[in-house]
């Protein structure tokens, strides 16, 4: 058990037998689909990410933008699958809590919700694998104010202090275990293959143009 969070014990065993409450922009079942982009668009980027995983930070702080840009340019769709097996791992619930939270982000904007994602992942953020900040609402509200479209929103601050989207992360957290040739975090399949995760924005785009997404 952690000791440093003063919250129920049981609190995430209740939000797996809770009602889910989807945030905005996902679909699917319990809300555990979450493409962004346009839908019309042939090609899909699917990220298999953990938030306390060290080697996601890694990923986000060297091609996340140049991923996100790629969606909003109307290269392919952007999927995302986040799990939170690594609490398990090392104890804790920082995974959980920060799902949970992006699900708070979700609910407000696709934009806020990958610019809150960046913020967590971020050098200045992220914390140490054995380390499970996360798992506290203040420090997530503090990551939070550094993204515009949250910073003094009460309704994403509620959702986050109440644990709103709680049951939902527990249900994307489920949808990422079951996800089919994923073994490690972070994954990265482009139109349903996986691909080696690039390691600067050339290598991604050199990617890019093998798996046929790009001339």
């Amino acid at each position: 058990m952690q000791a440093n969070k003063p919250s129920d014990p049981t609190k995430w065993e209740k939000a797996a037998d809770a009602k889910v409450v989807a945030p905005a922009n996902t679909s699917g079942k319990n809300g555990t689909t979450l493409t962004l982009g346009k839908s019309s668009l042939k090609n899909t980027v699917h990220l298999y990410e953990d938030p306390r995983c060290p080697g996601c930070a890694v990923m986000e702080q060297s091609i996340g933008e140049t991923v996100n840009k790629g969606m909003k340019d109307g290269d392919y769709k952007l999927s995302f699958t986040i799990g939170t097996f690594l609490d398990n791992n090392l104890g804790g619930e920082g995974s959980k809590n920060a799902l949970s939270a992006l699900g708070a982000a979700l609910n407000v904007s696709p934009d806020a919700f990958l610019e809150y994602k960046t913020a967590l992942y971020s050098a200045k953020f992220h914390p140490a694998e054995s380390s499970d900040t996360f798992a506290e609402d203040d420090e997530l509200l503090k990551v939070a104010d550094t993204v515009d479209a949250l910073k003094d929103n009460k309704k994403f601050e509620r959702a986050v202090k109440k644990g709103t989207y709680d049951a939902w992360a527990v249900k994307m957290s489920d949808s990422f275990q079951s996800a089919e040739g994923v073994e490690s975090t972070p994954t990265i399949k482009v139109n349903g293959k996986v691909i080696e995760t690039p390691k600067t924005p050339e290598a991604w785009k050199a990617a890019l143009k093998t798996a046929g997404v790009t001339k």
